[in-house]
């Protein structure tokens, strides 16, 4: 592609006198840089990206991007403000800008994004719409699946403008893309031309990268405050915000969105108002009431903390995009567990075994009160805290535990290179605080299959074991070496071993003896 064309600012390039450079290959990573490639250098967590400008020149780099002086290496050198906004806008110049051609949900919130994002495709799917979807476990691209990566945060600029030119090539029309704090505030979503942005909600978490709540919130107003930004795009629907009027994000983004607003929740003022009739093993059966209809909904997911994510789809699919209530009433029905979300494991035991995604305070509150509900026997709580992560939620949420649990086992989750044995110090201490017993109501068990195999052997029949924190995730992070870990099978494993029965293989993480 020629510079002119791939290069947003076509002026700097004109007046710096750079040329019309032809560039094969567009990369952040020196390592991946080839003979006719333009290198874009960013300030990573870890890592300058200006260090390697060098680097990148002698592998064959006919251009560099950065936001410092040039370095004089004898190869054209553009020097932008935010290198990352630079890298976005190029990337999806370098697709065409496909998703001027997407009507372009995008959803965010600290829980229920994946969830709300899979019942929004869905009810698309249900209402005969082509759509795809981005999230940080997959990305649906028609008939294809494809893996995101490891772990949870939205892929990098040039996956997410890729995989929306492949939605284009495929002939799909919308795209619903789970946008993270982190992939806002790095740029890595921003040139999206998104129509509809929704919230599920906005609470404790990623203050260790953001710094404050106040930074965090912002993050995720950049969704919103970008709707009403000029735009290019093919299709065009009217552009709204979708709010949750019971969360305490409401008043904060209501203020900051310059276009159409729209509000769902249980609060009786909200646009689209929902109510709860039953939550038990067979899912939520509720109503929605707005305006112009009152409807009768079921959906087979667990936990009443789903109302608000089905009442965010509901919304975005008949206010914001015109569909039929009773259609999206369908596809809310059609939509099964997503993967790690209160997912039921069953080996024939005798108590209830569960694994779910909750890794910050509030999502652990939730599925504690969902398992509450869900059984008359006790509660036993398997998690732990991640390493290099906000430090603030280890104890927040071992306090959660400790108040709506009756047993507490905690465990590692991605240390990374912290002690383990420090984060599981500082979450006992929190159990501690809030009256417990170390073993007589909490326990601290390194090795997370030794820690399920310990809640299996505990539980009696009605029990619940829940296993928080993993969901859907593939692996586990021990110093900086990513190790093959998946809850699901590990818990499957554990209840095998007890039961004398076959199954998985109980995988093996460092600590495992």
């Amino acid at each position: 592609m020629r510079l002119l064309n791939l290069f947003p600012d076509k002026k700097s390039i004109q007046d710096g006198g750079l040329g019309d450079l032809e560039v094969i290959s567009l990369t952040a990573d020196s390592r991946s840089v080839e003979a006719g490639a333009l290198f874009v250098a960013i300030r990573g967590t870890k890592h300058d990206g200006h260090r390697f400008l060098e680097d990148a020149m002698r592998r064959g780099a006919v251009c560099l991007v950065g936001e410092e002086d040039d370095p004089g290496l004898g190869i054209p050198y553009l020097r932008v403000q935010d290198s990352r906004q630079a890298l976005a806008q190029m990337a999806a110049a370098w697709h065409g800008h496909p998703a001027r051609s997407l009507v372009m949900i995008g959803i965010t919130g600290t829980d229920g994004k994946t969830t709300t994002c899979n019942l929004l495709h869905q009810i698309l799917l249900s209402a005969g719409i082509q759509a795809g979807m981005i999230t940080t476990v997959n990305a649906v691209l028609g008939e294809q699946s494809r893996d995101t990566g490891f772990h949870v945060t939205t892929p990098d600029a040039q996956q997410v403008q890729f995989y929306l030119a492949e939605m284009v090539h495929a002939g799909l029309t919308h795209c619903v893309l789970e946008a993270t704090s982190h992939g806002l505030a790095q740029r890595r979503v921003l040139p999206s031309d998104f129509d509809v942005g929704v919230i599920t909600n906005i609470t404790h978490e990623h203050l260790d990268y953001h710094g404050t709540y106040e930074d965090y919130r912002q993050a995720k107003g950049m969704l919103f405050a970008g709707l009403a930004g000029d735009s290019d795009k093919r299709v065009r629907i009217q552009k709204t915000a979708v709010l949750n009027r019971d969360d305490a994000s409401y008043e904060f983004l209501r203020d900051l969105s310059r276009v159409r607003q729209l509000t769902y929740g249980l609060a009786p003022n909200a646009d689209v108002a929902g109510h709860l009739n039953r939550s038990d093993l067979s899912g939520l059966h509720f109503s929605v009431q707005a305006e112009a209809y009152e409807i009768d909904l079921h959906s087979p997911l667990i936990g009443e903390y789903n109302l608000s994510n089905c009442l965010a789809a509901f919304a975005t699919a008949v206010e914001a995009l015109g569909i039929e209530p009773e259609l999206a009433a369908k596809g809310i029905a059609a939509m099964q567990a997503v993967p790690g979300r209160m997912e039921s494991i069953d080996m024939g035991q005798s108590f209830i075994a569960m694994v779910d995604f909750a890794h910050t305070p509030n999502a652990l509150r939730q599925a504690l009160q969902t398992a509450r509900g869900l059984t008359q026997g006790r509660v036993i709580a398997v998690f732990g805290s991640a390493g290099l992560r906000d430090r603030a939620k280890r104890r927040m949420m071992a306090e959660v535990s400790a108040k709506l649990a009756d047993l507490t086992i905690l465990t590692a989750e991605d240390p990374r290179i912290e002690s383990l044995d420090a984060i599981l110090e500082e979450m006992a201490e929190g159990v501690r605080a809030e009256g417990g017993v170390e073993g007589s109501t909490f326990w601290r068990v390194p090795d997370r299959g030794d820690a399920l195999r310990t809640a299996v052997r505990m539980a009696r029949s009605g029990d619940l074991v829940v296993a928080c924190g993993k969901g859907h995730e593939q692996s586990m992070c021990f110093g900086t070496t990513e190790h093959a870990w998946d809850d699901r099978i590990a818990l499957r494993a554990a209840l095998a071993e007890m039961l004398h029965i076959d199954g998985p293989v109980m995988p093996r993480l460092p600590t495992s003896t």
